[in-house]
């Protein structure tokens, strides 16, 4: 009976799992508070009631589903078949995220590119003919903006020192070089935030600060994303977790955190420095 129920092929069924149902609860719940905030603004003490607990169970339910795949992989279920499976699906993940950005670029270069236009909502009108606009006191690239990519590309050579070390075996160096890049994700956030904190424009009433907070506020949303992401791997690390065999779980950190990166590098060539205003745009505000 046993050998009847024996698994003779490098595939993982999963045990039956909770946590699809449990989220989309969660999800359900931030939705409806969310759309009941933006439709009763002198409520939205109400519309709380669901987004908070939406929130809390959306949370709960990464960690314990990560939790649970974190115990496959350390159980053996993660086969080669199964972790190049994984590796499909971060790509996928990938793509998907590499034409969110270029929904920004496009709204970027739509009016950046042609802002002369007297069609789509007097473009004219609104970029003064030219672009940036002329009331706009845009960021100097080679100050803060250079250093923030600085930063990022220091950090992109911390994670593969950290990716080479685990695949080496050398626990503690991995340890240092993930240290090292959750610090340089922490910091990029902490300028990106000063850098908004001295903005000479707005989030509303213009189309330049629309393009710019929406392309690069979403990239800081994702650099917080992928330094939480790294840090648990940190915290895994710790645990005694990932092998030279068995590192999936860095090993798409390491990959979104370099995918954040590139995006930056577009980010910084695009809008800082081709969308430059020059010094006396700068004065002119």
């Amino acid at each position: 009976m046993a050998e009847a129920h024996a698994k003779h092929h490098d595939y993982h069924v999963v045990d039956l799992s909770p946590w699809p149902i449990i989220g989309a609860t969660g999800a359900f719940l931030m939705a409806l508070g969310a759309v009941y905030y933006m439709h009763n603004d002198d409520n939205g003490h109400v519309a709380m009631w669901a987004m908070a607990p939406g929130l809390a169970i959306i949370l709960y339910t990464f960690y314990m589903w990560f939790r649970d795949i974190r115990n496959e992989a350390n159980t053996g279920h993660h086969t080669r078949v199964v972790q190049l499976h994984y590796r499909y699906g971060m790509m996928l993940f990938i793509a998907s995220e590499v034409m969110f950005f270029v929904a920004w670029f496009w709204a970027y270069f739509d009016v950046a590119l042609f802002p002369g236009e007297p069609i789509q909502f007097m473009r004219a009108e609104v970029t003064g003919g030219h672009w940036p606009p002329a009331n706009i006191a845009t960021f100097d690239p080679w100050h803060l903006p250079l250093l923030n990519t600085l930063i990022l590309l220091t950090s992109g050579t911390t994670v593969t020192w950290a990716h080479h070390a685990i695949i080496e075996g050398h626990r503690e160096d991995a340890k240092k070089a993930l240290w090292l890049t959750v610090g340089l994700g922490l910091l990029f956030t902490l300028l990106q935030a000063y850098e908004y904190s001295h903005a000479a424009f707005d989030f509303s009433g213009n189309i330049y600060g629309a393009t710019f907070f929406m392309a690069t506020g979403f990239h800081g949303f994702h650099v917080i994303v992928g330094t939480i992401f790294l840090f648990v791997c940190l915290m895994r690390l710790y645990k005694g977790d990932f092998t030279p065999q068995q590192h999936f779980g860095f090993e798409a950190a390491a990959w979104y955190w370099h995918f954040v990166d590139v995006v930056w590098l577009f980010l910084f060539a695009a809008i800082y420095v081709w969308g430059y205003g020059g010094p006396v745009a700068g004065a002119a505000h």
